[in-house]
């Protein structure tokens, strides 16, 4: 279905799609097990919820940066960046199992939390170079694609997470968790291999000088600016949804329905497989109604299924009403990021997806904290229905705001 796409993919946009996966395979194996392993070693869920919530806290704050940076400068050097700074954070969660090390690492390697294989605060820089080679047209499509990969490897990750459940022969309780550190180590590396033979074009921002240009871009600049003020609203009520139930929901299904990874991890590689096979739908369906209304849609069916999931009795039937609601809900996040691409130049693309990450992570950070100390408590139904009000007032929004929406034509 997708292979005339694929052929007709500029080389660099297609080793950008590579290395998404790539480093969602290292993702998806933490998703499962870093709250596991936390919690093996006897974290409270309230600490648990803590690093969980600086991690996205940080990397909110750092992304704003990036994302400002590489559109003065280049994309690639901090994607280089990145990489090796997650290589460093898996180097140090490996070799010691000091709270102090690893809340660092985790926060410097974003451990846990989940990106679908998105570089973390890096990912504005990401984003922006992706589109480089990609026309207005057909960026739902392409960066549905880079979602669904990210959701592929993700799942291989997660089956690769039922290993601790595998060697405990050789070794026991927390230290069955730490190879996998080794593991996210390697992948990184790889990455940090393909990031830098990939072709980058664009050179940083250029600055006009006559005074009509500089007046047309004050005019365009100006309406841009409403928009993405528009868009950060909206997100802060999607980032808190998400923050509230995604980071934990391993965690979640262990406290509700006292099951391990040996289980945990199979639901959700399938899960990730199921919602890349949705995000490819969605991109096609971008195509055909839009990438506003693709996104209402699938949310509005997502919502109905995070009102459900947490007054299941029953594992399969909850994990199963999870693999739907993460189909629905997850896989718009390509289209997501076309449209914050779309409402901006080129020269300001790095600032609108990072103005587009940094409102939904600044909320998503407190979330976990607060489902973390809920938890503690034995609440594990109250969250999630929070969550459901902050997401149906998200979509409300989305679509009073911008169901008019047409992207900012390639010049």
């Amino acid at each position: 279905m997708f292979r005339q796409e694929i052929k007709e993919l500029h080389p660099a946009t297609a080793k950008l799609l590579a290395a998404r996966m790539i480093r969602s395979i290292g993702q998806g194996i933490l998703i499962v097990d870093f709250t596991l392993y936390l919690h093996v070693m006897h974290w409270k869920g309230s600490s648990i919820g803590l690093v969980l919530g600086v991690s996205g806290l940080f990397g909110a704050l750092l992304s704003l940066m990036i994302g400002i940076g590489s559109d003065r400068l280049k994309r690639k050097p901090f994607l280089l960046v990145y990489q090796v700074i997650l290589i460093l954070s898996a180097l140090i969660a490996m070799l010691t199992a000091q709270p102090w090390l690893i809340g660092i690492s985790a926060v410097l390697g974003g451990f846990g939390r989940g990106a679908n294989g998105a570089a973390g605060p890096f990912s504005p820089a990401e984003q922006a170079w992706l589109a480089e080679n990609i026309r207005s047209s057909k960026r739902g499509l392409v960066y549905s694609m880079n979602t669904a990969l990210g959701f592929f490897g993700t799942a291989v990750g997660a089956l690769l997470a039922v290993l601790p459940t595998l060697w405990t022969t050789w070794f026991s309780g927390a230290l069955a968790y730490r190879p996998l550190f080794a593991m996210v180590g390697i992948l990184a590396l790889a990455d940090l291999v393909l990031i830098g033979t990939t072709e980058e074009n664009y050179k940083g921002s250029k600055q006009n000088t006559t005074a009509e240009t500089h007046k047309e871009q004050r005019t365009r600049t100006k309406k841009e600016n409403y928009s993405l003020l528009k868009l950060v609203f909206v997100n802060v009520f999607n980032g808190a949804a998400i923050g509230m139930t995604g980071p934990l929901i391993a965690y979640w299904f262990a406290l509700k329905f006292h099951v391990g990874p040996d289980f945990i991890a199979p639901v959700m590689a399938t899960t990730f497989v199921v919602t890349g096979i949705a995000s490819l739908i969605t991109g096609k369906m971008t195509q055909h109604v839009g990438l506003v209304q693709s996104v209402v849609f699938q949310r509005t069916f997502g919502l109905i299924m995070l009102v459900l999931l947490p007054i299941i009795p029953f594992y399969w039937l909850a994990s199963l009403v999870y693999m739907l609601r993460s189909a629905f809900n997850r896989s718009t996040a390509g289209a997501r990021q076309a449209f914050a691409i779309g409402l901006v130049r080129n020269e300001r693309r790095g600032l609108a997806t990072s103005l587009n990450t940094v409102s939904m992570q600044i909320p998503w950070a407190i979330g976990p904290t607060i489902t973390g100390y809920f938890f503690a408590a034995g609440q594990l139904v109250l969250p999630f229905y929070i969550a459901a009000l902050l997401q149906g007032a998200y979509i409300l929004m989305y679509r009073k705001f911008f169901g008019g929406y047409k992207p900012l034509e390639d010049e």
